[in-house]
């Protein structure tokens, strides 16, 4: 069977930016022993920080400030939201900034300092060298946060002494208590004062604000009601003395008497106008039915025309035209009365507007003077408490075991450092041998195609090859040249020759290294394998065999990874 042979095309030089993974994990392959080293050291030496690291104690206690929202300690807060005078008199504010200053004070030197001093004490009492110690640096080891979406603070203590813990957290929370408390009581105080000092002003600005109020209402014929609000006035009724409002209800009526009159004259005489508050002449109304009844009865029997008919409906008319002009007059004797009066009650626009303003200015001053009282009080009944605004709902306590070091992920992460650092290693050592083990980047440095990858491990195959090769690109040739690039082995090229040498027959076919030797054949051929050679190599390689006139019939590759 004849197979056709196609020498295989110089690739592209390969591009120094793009990662092969294939080459990645080769290199790391041929590189595994460093990795292995590097790892193993890593292990070890955080194996020996781990375990020869002095262990860590952790202690922790948590407590609840009181809800702003109820009474108590979060009263001075809650009346602070209300008021920002008292706010900043009181040094509190309402909410979750609320919160945030109870963490500050917990993390101030007021509150530290004390237990800074007596840690610090004992650790020299102890033997241990506290020269260097620096505040800042022992606070580290403190951690107090807010738990997100409550009101709770928590605090936590690490030392290597594990007999410092509970004491550390004990003096902490006296400390805190002592502290709040008096700051607390201080804010209290302060609020007290504060709304004493403005309950006085705000009494005498109230009582002259009604005073004038008064004056003014009395001076312009205004009742007590005329400068409330609208919705005030019209909860009494009839207006409760409201002058202003006796106006609109008389203004209202001299609108409707108006409208009724209008419609009551354009009734004329074939329609009735029915005002059933108006006591119209009774008896002419009574008289109309009996009229309108005769009609009706006289139509059903005879014709419009009838001369009695005609004589009723006559009679209808005028009793409608005459029953109507008495409603309209008398709608128009209580228009004349609801005009008098309205403008009895009619008073100019400034002087009521005026008289709502002052009115509104005193019920101002009135409302603000009972809702200060109001606090007052409640600060005064907080002070004779003498309640903490926060409760320790969990009371210091140490854990059972240490939190530090934690000895299996130390190692966990000291062997996943030496692999990182052994596969880098192991990356720039194989990148810094110069050998080329790509096959792309050996097609690009050889001046030649590739003619076939042969197995490394079966020689035996290499038959095959030899006999294409005899057939195809080598069968004008009548001597051949071997040439060796890099280090390969003595073994592989001798087989390789006598495969070859039987496959050509009688003709010359010998294996050197040595160019000057190889012109004079017919052709030559090159055999490399992966990582035989360097690169700087595969370059002098290069620009020699560019300099002579012997032909290169193309290259083979001995390649160990290749299966047969």
């Amino acid at each position: 069977m004849n197979h056709a042979f196609t020498p295989q095309q110089a690739s592209p030089p390969p591009n120094d930016d793009e990662i092969d993974l294939r080459q990645v994990a080769a290199a790391l392959s041929r590189q595994r022993r460093l990795i292995v080293v590097i790892s193993a050291a890593a292990v070890l030496l955080s194996g020996i920080y781990a375990f020869t690291r002095k262990p860590v104690w952790q202690g922790e206690f948590q407590i609840v400030l009181e809800n702003q929202q109820s009474g108590g300690g979060g009263r001075l807060a809650q009346l602070a939201a209300a008021n920002p005078m008292l706010a900043g008199l009181a040094g509190v504010s309402g909410g979750e900034s609320s919160l945030e200053t109870e963490v500050k004070i917990l993390e101030s030197p007021s509150v530290l300092k004390p237990t800074y001093d007596f840690v610090k004490a004992s650790k020299a009492a102890a033997g241990e060298d506290t020269s260097e110690w620096v505040y800042t640096d022992w606070t580290s080891k403190l951690k107090i946060e807010l738990v997100q979406g409550t009101s709770v603070l928590s605090l936590t203590y690490r030392d290597t002494d594990e007999g410092l813990i509970l004491p550390v957290l004990e003096r902490i929370t006296r400390t805190y208590q002592e502290y709040s408390g008096k700051d607390r009581r201080r804010g209290l105080s302060q609020g007290v004062a504060y709304l004493e000092q403005e309950i006085a002003k705000l009494s005498q600005q109230s009582a002259s604000s009604m005073r004038s109020a008064q004056a003014y209402a009395l001076a312009n014929g205004l009742g007590i009601q005329d400068g409330m609000p609208r919705a005030a006035g019209a909860a009494g009724g009839n207006g409760g003395g409201s002058v202003e409002a006796s106006r609109e209800a008389t203004q209202n009526k001299v609108n409707a008497l108006r409208q009724r009159i209008t419609a009551a004259q354009s009734s004329g005489y074939n329609t009735l106008y029915k005002a059933p508050q108006i006591a119209a002449n009774s008896m002419m109304y009574s008289q109309l039915q009996q009229v309108e009844s005769r009609l009706q009865q006289k139509s059903a029997l005879l014709t419009r025309q009838d001369q009695s008919i005609q004589s009723l409906q006559r009679e209808r008319r005028g009793l409608i035209a005459y029953i109507n002009q008495q409603t309209i007059g008398l709608l128009q004797g209580e228009l004349i009365t609801a005009e008098a009066q309205l403008a009895s009650l009619t008073r100019p626009r400034e002087v009521v507007l005026k008289h709502r303003e002052l009115v509104r200015a005193a019920l101002r001053d009135e409302k603000t003077l009972a809702e200060l009282e109001v606090q007052l009080q409640s600060l005064k009944l907080d002070q004779a408490r003498q309640t903490d605004p926060w409760e320790l709902i969990s009371t210091p306590t140490i854990l059972d075991r240490p939190v530090a070091p934690r000895k299996k992920r130390m190692v966990a992460l000291g062997l996943l450092a030496g692999l990182v650092l052994g596969s880098g290693a192991a990356l720039i050592r194989d990148r810094r041998s110069g050998l080329v083990f790509s096959e792309d980047e050996l097609k690009a440095l050889l001046p030649c195609p590739m003619l076939e990858r042969l197995p490394a491990a079966t020689q035996e195959r290499w038959s095959a090859t030899a006999q294409l090769l005899a057939e195809g690109p080598l069968a004008q040739a009548q001597s051949v040249a071997l040439i060796p690039v890099g280090n390969l082995s003595n073994n592989h090229l001798e087989q390789l020759k006598e495969t070859l040498q039987k496959a050509m027959g009688n003709r010359q076919l010998q294996v050197t290294r040595d160019l000057l030797n190889s012109r004079n054949c017919s052709t030559q051929i090159l055999v490399t394998a992966t990582g035989a050679s360097h690169r700087q190599q595969l370059q002098q390689l290069k620009e020699q065999l560019s300099l002579q006139g012997t032909p290169l019939t193309g290259w083979l590759l001995i390649d160990s990874a290749l299966e047969a």
